[in-house]
């Protein structure tokens, strides 16, 4: 498992320091600042989580319990809802589309499961 989280913390890095590039170069061209804004956030809560994964995944060769994987499974999920649900709603700035709002109701969610992974990943260590 360790080394699936590793896998998946370097990948979402790397996405993220290419999603961060394009909102700061390409994306203010497109939108307004405070959707850039509201990208960067996606952007950086992104890669706090990546990090976040890379440090569970040399944690969890040590320290290899069912609430660290579950933290694991919290922070991937997080991102694909916090900062996926930001991308989103900023992809649908840009194209103009309406009556997709609602789709932010679905960012505190993984914001819910960051805070859920984090103190799994607490209680995970010292448990052990």
């Amino acid at each position: 498992m360790h080394k699936l989280y590793l896998s998946l913390g370097t990948l979402l890095a790397g996405l993220a320091v290419a999603l961060g590039a394009f909102g700061a170069h390409g994306l203010k061209k497109i939108v307004p600042p405070e959707t850039v804004g509201t990208f960067q956030t996606g952007v950086q809560y992104q890669m706090y989580h990546a990090f976040a994964l890379i440090a569970l995944a040399i944690i969890f060769e040590k320290i290899p319990t069912r609430l660290m994987e579950w933290s694991g499974i919290c922070f991937c999920v997080g991102v694909l809802l916090f900062s996926g649900s930001l991308y989103l709603l900023t992809f649908l700035k840009a194209t103009g589309k309406v009556g997709m709002e609602g789709l932010g109701m679905i960012t505190p969610f993984g914001g819910l499961l960051f805070i859920a992974g984090w103190v799994l990943f607490f209680i995970g260590i010292l448990k052990k």
